[in-house]
């Protein structure tokens, strides 16, 4: 007979509404920080690729620590 691995509990609506309300903020709090830089570093943020650069490190970083966490691994 085959054994089941434990499979961990899924997130439930209190987990998913936190990191929605934590995505949430972070971006209203960019936006405010972006509102109240000089307006040089507006157009820094606004006129060059620098978005769309942070955005692609911070996916290629957070798939990196997905893919090298071992299958059965507790979540932190």
């Amino acid at each position: 007979m085959v054994e089941r691995k434990p499979v961990g509990r899924q997130p439930g609506l209190r987990e998913v509404l936190l990191v929605a309300v934590a995505a949430v903020a972070i971006v209203l709090g960019a936006a405010i920080l972006t509102s109240v830089l000089p307006t040089g570093a507006q157009e820094l943020v606004f006129h060059t690729p620098l978005t769309i650069i942070v955005l692609v490190v911070g996916t290629g970083w957070l798939l990196y620590r997905i893919s090298r966490r071992p299958p059965g691994s507790p979540e932190r």
